[in-house]
């Protein structure tokens, strides 16, 4: 097969419109796409894209960010909705034994006490713990100020924080 210059000026029209070599094969006809890439390089056409991983990479990164971003936002208002909600319900000590899936498993005080005990309240869907242990559980990067808002704490958690840390 021999390119003729009707072949050679329709690979130039469709090379420039952003074909692919593959495409551009096939438009023609009778040639292999090596065939239409090496016609390109000697002919000097420009290159039509940058490199698929050059491209893939860059928009690979961008998601990433993006991902992070929103796993940032939605993880801090997961918390701060709990904390506005305010109806922790009473504690239900309960014993090692008589633990379930569907009680937290918070420990209240040191194993070695006699007054030791797990929370017992109602835990969350597929966590251990209830909800206002989860806020001590998991707590996002950075400071605890930066997922609570003072003013909507409620008293006893705030009593409970500040002999936490003190």
């Amino acid at each position: 097969m021999s390119w003729t210059e009707e072949k050679v000026e329709k690979l130039k029209q469709l090379w420039g419109k952003g074909n692919t070599a593959s495409q551009i094969a096939e438009i023609i006809g009778g040639l292999s796409r090596n065939a239409v890439i090496g016609k390109a390089h000697r002919l000097n056409l420009s290159a039509k894209i940058k490199t698929r991983t050059a491209t893939s990479n860059q928009n690979f990164e961008n998601s990433l960010e993006e991902k992070k971003i929103k796993l940032r936002k939605g993880r801090k208002s997961k918390f701060k909705s709990l904390i506005i909600e305010k109806d922790f319900e009473p504690e239900n000590p309960k014993q090692l034994e008589e633990l379930d899936e569907s009680t937290c498993k918070w420990p209240v005080g040191h194993p070695n006490e006699k007054s030791f005990y797990f929370c017992g309240r109602s835990s969350l869907k597929d966590f251990s713990y209830c909800k206002l242990h989860l806020l001590y559980a998991f707590q996002p990067k950075g400071k605890k100020e930066d997922v609570t808002d003072k003013e909507e704490v409620p008293e006893f958690l705030e009593k409970k924080i500040k002999t936490k840390s003190a």
